[in-house]
């Protein structure tokens, strides 16, 4: 006797419904809403402006995932999965030539932040996650995630410079040295 009109009502708002029964009879419906966080929006377009493609893969049914993905911004996800299956889908994108960055907070997170190139827990989530993940949040914002990002891609362009500079030095350094147009106490300096 389960009110499918009801039950897909809630769906559609974001929500988690969970059917009280007694025996064969339905006595009433729980509906779960996790509410997205109020700068998850703002994040998934930075990550977007940085050209990382966002996939929401979740446990929730199709028609919550849905409703969450649009509030969001998100335009391609995957409901309905088990722990496994996320970590599936990780691997399979790595197979594709992908890099997979992950975010998690749950337990059902953690194989899909073990399989990712690199995996960021929120803070607050559970510590399978923060175990299995490469950073942790402090914050549970997913904009600390896309400050994270930044962060990197700047240290490893000034990483790419100094070598760049450091290359340059011993090119002309040392044969300028070795033709004695250079002292070599300079070069090695240099």
């Amino acid at each position: 006797d389960l009110d499918e009109q009801a039950v897909a009502r809630l769906q559609n708002q974001g929500k988690t419904v969970i059917g009280i029964a007694y025996g064969v009879s339905v006595l009433g419906l729980i509906a779960i809403a996790d509410p997205l966080r109020p700068t998850s929006r703002e994040a998934v377009a930075a990550l977007q402006a940085l050209g990382i493609e966002v996939i929401m893969l979740t446990g929730d049914n199709r028609r919550t995932a849905a409703q969450i993905a649009r509030e969001a911004g998100v335009s391609r996800f995957e409901a309905e999965l088990l722990p496994q299956h996320k970590a599936q889908r990780v691997t399979a994108l790595q197979q594709q030539g992908r890099h997979v960055g992950m975010i998690g907070d749950g337990v059902n997170d953690a194989p899909a932040l073990a399989a990712a190139e690199v995996s960021f827990a929120i803070g607050a989530g559970s510590d399978v996650a923060i175990h299995a993940a490469d950073v942790t949040l402090m914050r549970s914002d997913l904009l600390s995630a896309v400050d994270a990002i930044r962060l990197s891609r700047a240290t490893f362009r000034k990483i790419r410079q100094n070598l760049f500079f450091a290359f340059i030095y011993n090119v002309l350094g040392i044969p300028l040295a070795a033709a004695g147009l250079l002292n070599p106490v300079i070069a090695g300096a240099a």
